[in-house]
């Protein structure tokens, strides 16, 4: 019998690749099939190959390789430590008191989506700077207040990002590289300036938050004289379920564990040192922003390495979604349109009540945890919705766009596999794969707060710019 012949009358097991429906076709006849999930480079399009094309030369592939080595080489092996807490006016670079920081790439007062407008003027309120929104709203288009991107002065916000003058901020110093970050404070409830409220109960809290929280916590961290290892809390956040951007339960018990003696120390009221850990209890987001400065501490220093093709930022403004490459130094961002989050909604709102993805907090899936660290929390699936085998998988696929794990920070349920780092633009184009953010939702509309939470992704369109850039300057 031919072999073509022998071909024919045996089993066959066919591997499908592009269209998928082609597959059930397949199975129809009694065949057994598998799919085969796979994108031209490049999404096909002709200059995308072109650039990646490029990058593969042997010379520049190897100059590449070598800065992308130093790269991560830094992001592993940075130190992030807390060492205080001050207000942003003290502390943070460039800010003064008309300035106005917001999550994301820099973005206008008339392109700001609602949740942006309403923590904008609930800051400007909450600074003495207008009487109430109304007015706050009409300086902010008046031109009289600076915006500008946190990321643009060593810092992160969660959701809009809004950081002013007077609000307390973490102090985060890189022990092995001695560049320094900042974050504000979280404000714990869902009814918060970060998801866009600005009533009176959100004014009233940022006053106590700025009067009470943050002068214990400065005073508290003046009392010790070490910091907190921030990178080796972490690392225990996960062992105890959290993935340390949505899901912050163990995180924020060793962080309250380990300021509480100086918070006793301190010379505040008993009452007001109650008030503090009462606040700390109503929430268990508390070290969600703390993650947020350690990434960003650590993945400052791998940024401005000349040929490095490695994600430094990946944050968004709710309207657009913006990036930094390690090899494009500086604050050049590339840009796409930001997307809708999916996941469930809290009662009574909808999809369509949803703002779009918003916010600097994709910094800790920049450096590897959040969504990438899904399998560390399979306690987060029923906040941001899909499977316990989905948020493994979430994980496990991370690092097909990716160019290392870190041995410091480690998933159990993978066999202790250290956390996807180094997001690597040419893998991401290369093979279709887009990180993978978990996030909250905040309603479209000003003045409302957080009304779910899920799984979003980051527009192509602002890596392939990168990689166009990239491909351009390379030489």
């Amino acid at each position: 019998m031919s072999k073509i012949r022998e071909l024919f009358k045996s089993k066959l097991n066919i591997i499908n690749v592009g269209i998928e429906f082609i597959k059930d076709d397949i199975k129809k006849q009694n065949a057994e099939a598998s799919h085969l999930e796979w994108t031209p480079p490049g999404g096909g399009k002709r200059e995308l190959i072109a650039a990646l094309d490029k990058l593969e030369y042997a010379e520049l592939a190897e100059k590449i390789e070598a800065a992308n080595k130093i790269a991560v080489e830094r992001i592993i092996n940075s130190k992030p430590v807390l060492i205080g807490f001050d207000q942003a006016i003290n502390v943070v670079p460039g800010m003064t008191k008309t300035t106005i920081l917001h999550s994301g790439p820099p973005i206008t007062w008339e392109r700001m989506n609602g949740a942006m407008k309403g923590a904008v003027t609930g800051a400007i309120v909450f600074e003495g700077l207008a009487k109430d929104v109304e007015e706050a709203a009409e300086l902010a288009a008046s031109g009289e207040i600076t915006f500008s991107p946190c990321h643009e002065h060593n810092a992160v916000g969660s959701m809009a990002g809004v950081t002013s003058a007077s609000m307390f901020v973490h102090i985060v110093e890189n022990k092995a590289y001695g560049n320094i970050a900042f974050t504000n404070l979280s404000e714990q409830m869902s009814k918060i300036l970060r998801m866009g409220a600005n009533d009176e109960s959100v004014i009233l809290r940022l006053n106590w938050m700025r009067d009470v929280l943050g002068p214990i916590l400065r005073d508290a961290m003046k009392l010790n004289k070490d910091g907190i290892d921030l990178r080796l809390m972490l690392s225990q956040a996960l062992h105890m379920g959290d993935e340390c951007h949505n899901r912050n339960v163990a995180g924020t018990t060793l962080f309250i564990q380990a300021l509480s003696p100086y918070i006793l120390e301190t010379d505040f009221s008993t009452k007001q040192k109650r008030e503090v850990l009462d606040f700390v209890a109503s929430s268990d987001y508390f070290s969600g922003p703390t993650w947020m400065a350690l990434c960003k501490c650590a993945l400052d220093a791998a940024h401005g390495i000349e040929n490095s093709t490695i994600v430094t930022t990946m944050a968004r403004n709710g309207t657009d979604f913006g990036i930094r490459i390690s090899g494009m130094a500086g604050n050049q961002w590339f840009t796409g349109p930001a997307q809708k989050v999916i996941g469930p909604m809290f009662a009574g709102y909808t999809p369509e009540d949803s703002g779009l993805d918003i916010g600097d907090s994709a910094i800790t899936e920049t450096y590897g945890i959040g969504g990438f660290a899904m399998a560390a929390a399979p306690a987060i699936v029923p906040l941001v919705g899909g499977t316990v085998e989905e948020a493994i998988g979430f994980s496990t696929k991370m690092a097909e766009i990716t160019t290392a794990e870190n041995p410091n920070v480690t998933i159990p349920l993978l066999d202790f596999r250290g956390i996807p780092t180094g997001i690597d633009m040419r893998k991401v184009v290369q093979s279709g794969i887009l990180p993978v953010i978990n996030t909250a939702i905040a309603h479209k509309e000003p003045g409302i707060g957080m009304i779910g939470a899920g799984i979003t992704y980051p527009p192509v369109e602002a890596f392939e710019k990168a990689l166009l850039a990239v491909s351009e300057n390379i030489s």
